[in-house]
């Protein structure tokens, strides 16, 4: 038996004992071992020096985990670290410090030695490795460089993403650079790919020989994708170029780039979007029709003017997550039936209110996908039209030519229509043909930028349309937000203090110090120490009642109406935030940030 089959079996013990796998299991690993690693090996046949490691091997048996749930491999390494007594460390690509690991050594020797470089400080290099123990590694580094090394142990995989989207794209980057200092060879954009869809390569498709520009794009959507980025920012700076990526809410920096490159990085996404890259002094919109991992993406690109230069901005819209069930949009018991309700009326006005970002786009594709099917014609009006699904007509605004939202929808009422969706009621001419169009046997979703349900009502007053016409049209409205949720993987439990109670305009059980425990992201690798991972909504469904139709018809102000509608079971945006709260779904900080309290 050589030391490599005594990994592997070392492994296999480790898990057995953590109860991951069965003994049926590892003995199932250990007699396949040498069939498992010639396969291996034959997938890596380009690298004859490629050794398998004893966590592939594992992950590469078919094994699962002895309740049935398939292996995670981070899991794996994170036991045999523990086993070993050596650190573990799960690696975010955000936090690396780019440009320590592209000066510590090369490619070829990270990628041969499965070894990531993670920080330096006080002349001590952490080092990430695959393997519990790399002597020769660590002495070999020791002899060549200055500082000592610290070894930590993390997944082979991570690693050597991580390696070739830092590297590959680092080195994009500088060749770039180069370039367009010396003003030797212009990049050369591919000017040819009018296409609206275009293949965003995977990391091991791209070639070293293509341009340095087209290759940066490449790595850099790639590593946005990866990250669950929903907004990719490219803002010149005097002598650098930041660029930012927007995860769950937030914007993190990515990269901070020579200026020299901003412009050439901008062109090659203006050429891909079908915009004109010598226009430089006004703003611009372009489209970009993408996969990855097999999901259809769809990229919608901004520009803008600024001091130094364009910046530009790409909203990602994910095609999974944009046509998600309604089911998954975090209703709860009581407002999802309502909703549904709403929707499933063959004629009427339905509201979706909130401000930029609150989710509302998610909501009515949603509800328009769940309201499909051949028997029924649903046309949209949008602007623009944020993603392409080819069962809707779908039908993009454009005022240059005359075509708003009033002339779009006056012709779509001519095209036989079932279902109507306006992307926002902006003037009073939309308003009314809205309202005509759910009296004359048509169902029509639209949205407003109102604080919550009620107001949308007073809001559609304001545009002079007759409370007689209104009440007798509308559906219901439904107010909403974007929260973050706690991570799951490092959430623990806490008591909301005496102060915080009152914050939330809540009042104490009794005298007594308050037993209300809600949830708290502690931070993790997962969450990126933030303590919060993924996002949910928070919902205000207000369903025209017989009640609040009478005081529509007679119209009543917002505050009439709220204290009407929640006489009607209506649960206001804070109760729902509340509700979510004491479920332990999202943090108190969430909370108070979009809701705007104390």
């Amino acid at each position: 038996m050589d030391y490599r089959q005594a990994s592997v079996i070392e492994l296999l013990n480790v898990l057995e004992r953590e109860g991951m796998l069965s003994q049926e299991q590892v003995q199932r690993v250990r007699i396949r071992y040498g069939v498992i690693r010639a396969l291996i090996k034959k997938e890596k046949a380009s690298n004859p020096r490629y050794e398998p490691s004893a966590v592939e091997i594992v992950m590469a048996s078919g094994a699962t985990q002895a309740n049935g749930g398939a292996l995670d491999e981070e899991k794996i390494v994170e036991l045999w670290a523990r086993a070993k007594g050596v650190p573990y460390l799960r690696i975010d690509p955000l936090r690396l410090d780019q440009k320590l690991v592209v000066e510590t050594f090369s490619q070829n020797f990270a990628r041969l030695n499965v070894a990531l470089p993670i920080s330096l400080v006080d002349g001590v290099l952490t080092l990430a490795i695959d393997v519990p123990r790399n002597d020769d590694l660590v002495m070999s580094l020791r002899a060549t460089n200055r500082y000592d090394i610290r070894t930590v142990m993390s997944s082979r995989t991570s690693i050597l993403r991580c390696i070739a989207e830092i590297y590959g794209f680092k080195t994009s980057v500088a060749a770039a650079a180069d370039e367009q200092s010396a003003a030797v060879n212009q990049v050369q954009l591919a000017i040819g790919n009018l296409e609206q869809f275009m293949s965003i390569r995977q990391l091991e498709d791209i070639d070293a020989s293509d341009s340095h520009i087209v290759n940066a794009v490449d790595y850099l959507l790639n590593y946005a994708f990866s990250q669950r980025a929903t907004d990719i920012h490219f803002e010149p700076h005097r002598e650098q170029c930041t660029v930012r990526l927007r995860i769950d809410g937030v914007l993190h920096v990515a990269h901070t780039l020579p200026i020299v490159v901003h412009a050439p990085l901008v062109s090659r996404i203006k050429t891909l979007a079908r915009m004109d890259i010598a226009e430089k002094r006004r703003p611009q919109d372009g489209r970009i029709k993408t996969t990855f991992d097999n999901r259809e993406i769809e990229l919608r690109v901004s520009t803008m003017p600024v001091a130094f230069g364009e910046k530009m901005v790409i909203r990602v819209f994910d095609a999974g997550k944009l046509f998600q069930g309604i089911d998954g949009l975090g209703m709860d018991a009581e407002e999802l039936p309502k909703f549904r309700r709403m929707i499933a009326a063959r004629t009427g006005l339905i509201l979706v209110t909130g401000p930029t970002g609150s989710g509302k786009t998610t909501t009515l594709y949603s509800a328009l996908r769940e309201l499909y099917s051949p028997e029924v014609n649903v046309t949209t009006i949008e602007d623009p039209v944020e993603m392409v699904y080819e069962d809707f007509n779908q039908v993009q605004v454009q005022p240059k030519i005359g075509l708003n939202f009033a002339h779009a929808l006056r012709t779509v009422l001519r095209q036989d229509p079932d279902i109507v969706m306006v992307g926002e009621i902006r003037d009073e001419e939309t308003a009314h043909m809205a309202v005509q169009a759910a009296l004359t046997g048509h169902l029509v979703l639209s949205t407003l930028h109102t604080n919550d349900a009620p107001s949308a009502v007073t809001r559609l007053l304001d545009l002079a349309i007759p409370p007689f016409l209104l009440s007798s049209c509308l559906l219901g409205c439904l107010a909403q937000r974007l929260v973050r949720k706690i991570c799951p993987h490092c959430k623990a439990v806490e008591t909301l203090s005496q102060e915080q109670m009152h914050l939330l305009g809540l009042r104490p059980l009794s005298t007594q110090r308050t037993t209300l425990h809600v949830g708290v992201g502690r931070g993790c690798p997962d969450c990126r120490k933030t303590g919060m991972y993924g996002q949910t909504g928070i919902f205000e469904v207000m369903e025209v009642s017989p009640t609040l139709r009478h005081m529509i018809h007679d119209a009543a102000d917002s505050e009439k109406l709220t204290r009407a509608a929640r006489s009607d079971g209506m649960h206001t945006l804070l109760e729902s935030a509340l509700k979510k709260l004491g479920s332990q779904e999202i943090p108190l900080g969430e909370v108070v940030r979009v809701l705007g309290l104390g």
